[in-house]
């Protein structure tokens, strides 16, 4: 009898006999990748089925289910769901596997009719065939799927290195910050930024799990013989609204070695409600704790006590000297470009440096290998447009995108008539090319254009831009070493020009310009050590201001600043140590170098007394190229993470830094008229030391993190200005600097719900920053050498950040903002002295504008979630400042009649209505 006819004739038997009734037992259960027999023998006791199946069959299959009072028929659907195996129950509650054959209940009406004719080529009702093995392979799920690599050797290999790239299935996206693990093992990697890891392993047979944000986890089943590759494809994950997610362990923020650190998808980014409907990558940022502003419409933010320029801002490894537009109002940042942004707020890795504060990495998406897509936005004052595809499929891809504002007509519509003639526009441009050469080189080229251009209540007009390029190449030498190399230029200018007067036309203009050359590597020892090592090199060239008449009618005298060079060079080398389960070490070394070159004449002043223009007695003239003062400084970078269980670790990071270039701003925050300066003889470079210690915590599978961070913070060679102090074109702008010392400690708290319906964050922040002047050479000493608060100390700042999604089309955000109100000096009284009417003011820093506080909200509309359709499009719409709330953003004074009275000034003191149209092809 042939084989299909007897299991089909035993089925039958079997379902003829009612012995009794079929069980109906309800079934709740976890499995998480369990082997088949485990998950038999957990039914098997808990209910009357008993299974009858080929082990040997059945070996690698793994079972990931989650049952809550489910049949035993739903269970097994879900179990075998898209695969070959198929199972048959009968009435006595037996339970039959089968692999491609299906077992029948009933007989078809021509069944022996049939069989009579054709015996041995029985076609079974409603039963698929299987032609082929690579039909087979099709059906078959790819998680049950066993690859083998590598080349079999003898003697075997003690350890081989599993590598390859981790992408999105839609759009061959890189995913960064991916996890590859094997509980078994103890053993785990992450994806760089470009998607690839690297994990050491025993030969054999290995189930590795993978795991990203936002993505549908996985796993594959590997038997290693010898190095080899296998790249991975994840699916995102669209969870019902009611589903729990579980993530692992293995990928939450208590295994993690990285303390002081942030990470936004923009999916985080995009459901904050901000101002104007744009969706702002700053404007997120300032929702995390330990990151504050100095006030609405500012650019920059600080970071731990830090000032504005002490932070470093990188797209896509290009460096952002001013990362805002529209005075500040809108991020620098396509969000439709962006794919995530990091932020190291303490233990910053060995590769950054020359910056005291932070570092905040935006990664630009690569471009869509798959197929030509694009997105875009029309919103009240911007617009947007996003095109990607594949250059060759699977290959190559390219991104461009652009953005422009029309804000002129709502400037129009200010009652205020001075407001008549005012102008305000930006645009920004983005490109990316990704090509991969081969299995071991890939090449990607990285592009950005920014302008802007405003004209406020005169005929002064104010542009400012940046220009980024830079080209990468990596290469794989082996699956335990590869290396990135990469080559850049960064150009960031400003210019005023006023014409109204032709005897007074003007144009003043600054520029900074550096190249820079970086080689990065990453060698993947074994399972304990991964090693990190490279050589940055950047060079400055700065015209530090001009000033030039326009037409030849105005009486302007040109003045221009010496330009200025200078050349920063590091060595690195980190080691992240995985001294046990629990217990990790990250220990890095960076050697900075910096060189303040020639061409340029050099000021002597007497030694021994306060710099100024008096005391000015030579100058000293150096030739190009020429080293007029080096600085050598090493720098430690120390990590250490203990885990106390599975959801609970204590972390302590330690770190010194160097900042070798400087802004000159007497504002608070970054402004385009801002001026930055090179360490030379006088002005030393900044540096810095951080001490920083954290608890975590994790609830319920993971979903609900929490985490409380402490940090004490030095700062030595700080720049703070004397009274009245000139930074714009002042030639000798060593002597109205002051070299401070500084100090900021602080306590973080941060609640965060990563899934379910209502998801978010809170985040309080207890901060101090002190300053102290202790320059001899400054000749005069703020608050007589006695600590006060920086500018912008705020000491107590909460953020709440909420999306509540009602279904998948419909949701609501709401965002919260409190914080202290940041310090300023008061006029207190005027009194005459020599015939003259003088002011006497408080001491720097000695009073503080009224606190702030804003809500915000915002609803988002999606279209139907049709896979088949053109274009899929969204409505978000809301309001800020919904109480209307007049926060202060300056406080001046005018005296008026003998009296110095103070007045508050507001950016945004009413409610802001918004909407914004998307649309995605």
């Amino acid at each position: 009898m042939p084989s299909r006819l007897r299991i089909l004739f035993f089925g039958f038997i079997l379902f003829s006999c009612k012995a009794f009734a079929q069980p109906s037992k309800l079934i709740t259960g976890e499995f998480t990748s369990a082997s088949f027999d485990a998950f038999v023998k957990e039914v098997e006791e808990k209910t009357p089925y008993y299974f009858y199946y080929d082990s040997l069959v059945l070996d690698s299959f793994r079972v990931n289910i989650q049952a809550e009072a489910l049949s035993i028929t739903e269970v097994l659907t879900k179990v075998f769901e898209n695969t070959s195996f198929h199972y048959f129950i009968d009435a006595s509650g037996n339970i039959f596997i089968t692999k491609t054959t299906v077992i029948h209940s009933q007989l078809p009406a021509d069944f022996f009719d049939r069989a009579k004719q054709q015996p041995d080529t029985l076609q079974i009702a409603n039963t698929q065939t299987i032609p082929n093995d690579a039909t087979e392979k099709i059906r078959s799920s790819i998680e049950n799927r066993l690859y083998e690599i590598g080349m079999k050797t003898l003697p075997p290999k003690s350890r081989v290195t599993l590598a390859g790239y981790i992408r999105d299935v839609r759009n061959g996206e890189a995913i960064a910050g991916a996890s590859v693990f094997i509980d078994s093992l103890s053993a785990n990697a992450m994806t760089d930024g470009f998607g690839y890891y690297s994990i050491t392993l025993p030969p054999g047979r290995h189930i590795l799990y993978i795991n990203s944000a936002g993505m549908k986890a996985t796993s594959r089943q590997v038997l290693l013989h010898g190095d080899g590759q296998l790249n991975i494809e994840l699916k995102e994950y669209i969870p019902s609204l009611k589903e729990v997610v579980v993530t692992s362990s293995r990928t939450s923020n208590t295994r993690s070695l990285q303390m002081g650190f942030s990470k936004l998808t923009i999916k985080n980014i995009k459901q904050v409600p901000v101002v104007f409907g744009e969706a702002d990558v700053l404007k997120v940022v300032l929702t995390l704790p330990g990151v504050t502003s100095v006030g609405e419409g500012s650019a920059g933010f600080n970071v731990r006590g830090g000032s504005a320029d002490q932070n470093l801002i990188l797209l896509n490894d290009a460096t952002i000297y001013n990362p805002t537009h529209l005075f500040g109002f809108f991020s620098a940042f396509n969000p439709d470009v962006i794919k995530g942004v990091e932020l190291y707020k303490s233990s910053i890795p060995e590769k950054y440096g020359g910056r005291l504060s932070s570092v905040l990495d935006v990664s630009a998406k690569d471009g869509n290998t798959k197929k030509f897509s694009g997105t875009g936005g029309i919103g009240l004052l911007t617009s947007k447009l996003v095109l990607e595809g594949p250059l060759a499929k699977d290959r190559s891809s390219f991104i461009v995108s652009g953005r422009t504002s029309y804000s002129n007509w709502l400037l129009k519509k200010i009652p205020n008539s001075s407001f008549t003639k005012s102008k305000a526009s930006f645009y920004d441009l983005n490109f990316h090319l990704n090509h991969t050469l081969n299995s071991n080189n890939n090449l990607y080229i990285n592009g950005y254009i920014s302008n802007d251009q405003f004209q406020l209540n005169n005929d002064t007009s104010y542009q400012y831009g940046n220009k980024n390029f830079n080209v990468k190449w990596k290469h794989i030498f082996s699956n335990k070493l590869y290396g990135v190399f990469t080559a850049g230029y960064d150009h960031y200018k400003y210019d005023v020009k006023s014409e109204s007067n032709t005897t007074n036309a003007y144009q003043m203009a600054f520029d900074i310009n550096q190249a820079n050359f970086r080689s990065d590597f990453t060698y993947a020892l074994n399972l304990k050590h991964l090693f990190k090592f490279g050589l940055t090199s950047v060079y400055f060239k700065l015209h530090p201001g001009s000033l030039l008449p326009v037409g030849r009618h105005s009486l302007v005298l040109p003045d221009v600043l010496q330009p200025e060079q200078g050349l920063e060079t590091a060595l690195y080398f980190g080691d992240e140590y995985t001294i046990s389960p629990d217990l990790s070490l990250n220990a890095g070394f960076r050697l900075s170098a910096y060189n303040y070159l020639g061409p340029r004449n050099q000021f002597v002043y007497v030694e021994g007394v306060p710099r100024s223009t008096s005391t000015l007695i030579d100058t000293i003239h150096f030739g190009n190229s020429k080293m007029i003062k080096t600085y050598v400084n090493p720098e430690f970078r120390i990590a250490m993470r203990y885990s106390l269980s599975e959801h609970t670790s204590v972390k302590l990071g330690f770190n010194t830094l160097r900042q070798f270039i400087h802004m000159l701003s007497n504002t608070n925050a970054i402004s385009p008229t801002d001026v930055w300066k090179l360490s030379d003889a006088y002005i030393k470079p900044q540096s810095g030391l951080q001490f920083s210690a954290g608890f975590y915590q994790n609830f319920q599978s993971n979903t609900i993190e929490t985490s409380v961070e402490v940090y004490y913070k030095k700062m030595k060679n700080f720049l703070d200005y004397k009274s009245g102090a000139s930074l714009l074109l002042n030639h000798h702008i060593e002597t109205d600097v002051i070299s401070s010392e500084g100090k900021a400690y602080g306590a973080e708290l941060l609640v965060k719900k990563t899934s379910g319906k209502l998801n978010g964050w809170m985040s309080y922040t207890y901060s101090r920053t002190l300053l102290r002047s202790n320059d001899a050479q400054a000749g005069e000493l703020v608050n007589k050498g006695a600590w006060y608060p920086a500018n912008y100390d705020k000491p107590h700042n909460a953020n709440f950040a909420g999306n509540y999604k009602f279904s998948h089309r419909y949701s609501i955000s709401l965002g919260v903002n409190y914080s202290t109100g940041r310090p300023i000096t008061l006029p207190l009284a005027i009194f005459n002295m020599g015939g003259a009417q003088r002011v006497f003011y408080s001491e720097r820093n000695g009073y503080r504008i009224p606190d702030y506080f804003r809500t915000d909200i915002s609803f988002l509309i999606e279209g139907n979630h049709k896979v088949k359709q053109r274009t899929h499009n969204s409505w978000s719409f809301g309001v800020y400042n919904v109480t209307g709330r007049k926060n202060a953003y300056s406080v001046y004074f005018i005296e008026e009649n003998g009296y110095v009275k103070g007045y508050q000034l507001s950016i945004f003191g009413t409610i802001i209505p918004f909407v914004t149209y998307n649309f995605r092809f």
